[in-house]
């Protein structure tokens, strides 16, 4: 760590921060494709014609892929040079951003879809592992994580109004293109206002840990997005305990290797570990409402993507405004009481979407949506900082995957878990109002999900489909209520962890660092800002 006369770390000027504003935008980027995807969707169905296996591969693989490569990448990154590997992976998802955009057969597309999960899978890990670097002094590095957490929040709001835009004026190809603008900026400015960081002491890239570690978060990733959508089969059970197996192995490799994929000692550490844990149910939190909250916007409100992203735009705008003001706050207060304070937001956000009716309005949902998110804000900024401040500077992309792969596997098991909450209590209350004249697949459609409703109510005559809608409506929205009574109870807890695990650091009277930890940096989470000094 470069330090001042003084010892203190020396302070980033003007380069680093024009170089921050740099990083902001691939990861803008990644949190918007995947949104603007699903307004496409339609469009690409009535070109490519794909099956509907098709379909769902062209949603999920990009995911999959990101998700697959990230620890992978990462420690790559450590090792070869972050800089080099972001300026690689921003090319390749230049030229793949090309190719998807102009496939001319749903085979192409996935395949080019895969293409830019593996481009993205560098891009995450390597800017918030170059953040780790450029910004050495702790209160400047909060600021910034807590910037680039702001600007992939902000991905995921304009994402719905970006794509309505471009699918208005263009075809389906152009949501793809705007990766390109995006990562030539990066291409042509990365070289003058990034540094390089690379570690002098990394070894060879294990190419057993690598293909350990795909092994073993593809298939928990793909068999949780397929118990989000189709329960507890035979196949997706399967999957989960194939990646738990192989995580097994890869856990017992690791500890095996003198240099291995993944360091394991900052996980004997129960501050690195508790954060990730609170960083993994706010995720699952976050990616679960928002789901919901998308839906009901849709189908129950009847709103176009695009008006619906503008609705979406004040939960962004809060947890931008609350990711923010944490940093400060946490200087005064310490960062582990402004991640409880902001918790407690979240909790009365669901406990009142919990209470949510048929009477309620978009006004009410939005507000109770909007406290949830804003609670979730100073989670999201300081427990990132905990994990990436945690590392030493030469295993911060190391680092910055374990904290990218919490966030992804958190998003994806609440939309399955808080997902299948709503589904399961929407099945409870639709039972009955499906007209006996509704058989076989449209009444297992109508059954299953208020969009199947929403699609076989203009079979039936008179005022039945009427009927139906108003009925699915209304389960949708009971089931809304329980999963805001669910992201209650699930933050609460995170609430009682919080205070026991991450308001006393090693230095602020808690549990003292294991010294198998050998080399670590943990946050002291009572600090004015989270600590840089060794444990």
């Amino acid at each position: 760590m470069e330090t001042t006369a003084t010892g203190s770390p020396s302070r980033a000027g003007r380069r680093e921060w024009l170089g921050l504003a740099v990083l902001a935008l691939p990861t803008l980027l990644t949190s918007l494709d995947t949104s603007v995807l699903f307004l496409a969707l339609p469009h690409i169905s009535a070109d490519l014609d794909p099956s509907g296996t098709q379909q769902l591969w062209i949603v999920d693989i990009y995911a999959l892929m990101i998700a697959g490569f990230l620890v992978t990448m990462g420690t790559l990154g450590d090792r070869i040079g972050r800089r080099l590997l972001l300026l690689i992976g921003a090319s390749l998802f230049a030229v793949a951003s090309v190719l998807a955009a102009y496939s001319s057969s749903a085979e192409m597309l996935i395949a080019t879809r895969a293409l830019l999960g593996i481009a993205g899978a560098t891009l995450m890990p390597s800017t918030l592992g170059l953040i780790r670097n450029m910004f050495q002094d702790p209160a400047q590095r909060a600021v910034a994580i807590a910037a680039w957490m702001s600007t992939f929040m902000l991905g995921i709001a304009v994402g719905p109004l970006a794509g309505g835009a471009l699918l208005d004026s263009f075809w389906w190809g152009s949501v793809f293109l705007l990766g390109v603008p995006v990562m030539v900026v990066l291409l042509l400015t990365g070289p003058f206002l990034l540094p390089e960081f690379r570690s002098d002491e990394a070894g060879r890239v294990d190419l057993g840990s690598v293909l350990l570690s795909l092994a073993t978060t593809m298939p928990i990733f793909y068999g949780i997005k397929e118990l989000a959508a189709d329960g507890p089969e035979f196949l997706t059970l399967g999957a989960l305990v194939v990646g738990v197996v192989f995580g097994v192995l890869f856990v017992m490799r690791q500890n095996r290797l003198p240099s291995p994929l993944l360091d394991l000692s900052p996980f004997k550490n129960s501050t690195f570990s508790s954060a990730l844990t609170v960083m993994l149910i706010g995720s699952a939190v976050m990616g679960g409402i928002t789901l919901s909250i998308s839906q009901f916007l849709q189908l129950v409100e009847g709103m176009s993507p695009m008006r619906a992203g503008l609705w979406l735009l004040p939960a962004a705008v809060s947890v931008i405004v609350s990711g923010m003001a944490s940093v400060g706050l946490a200087q005064k207060l310490g960062a582990g009481n402004v991640i409880i304070g902001g918790l407690l937001f979240t909790v009365i956000g669901g406990v009142m979407l919990s209470q949510v009716d048929d009477s309620s309005g978009v006004g009410y949902v939005i507000t109770c949506f909007s406290l949830v998110y804003f609670g979730i804000g100073p989670m999201s900024a300081l427990t990132t900082d905990i994990v990436v401040g945690s590392a030493p500077p030469e295993k911060a992309g190391s680092a910055a995957s374990t904290s990218e792969t919490s966030t992804q596997l958190g998003v994806a098991l609440g939309v399955a878990g808080l997902g299948s909450i709503g589904s399961v209590v929407y099945g409870n209350d639709i039972e009955g109002a499906v007209p006996s004249s509704v058989v076989g697949d449209a009444a297992t459609a109508a059954n299953d999900s208020l969009a199947g409703a929403i699609t076989v109510a203009p079979q039936l005559t008179g005022d039945a489909g009427v009927a139906l809608v108003e009925s699915a409506r209304s389960a949708f929205v009971s089931g809304m209520g329980a999963v805001g009574i669910t992201i209650g109870a699930l933050v609460a807890a995170m609430v009682i962890l919080s205070a026991v695990k991450l308001r006393k650091g090693p230095s602020g009277g808690g549990e003292p660092a294991d010294p198998a930890v050998e080399g670590s940096e943990v946050p002291d989470a009572t600090a004015t800002v989270p600590s840089g000094e060794s444990v």
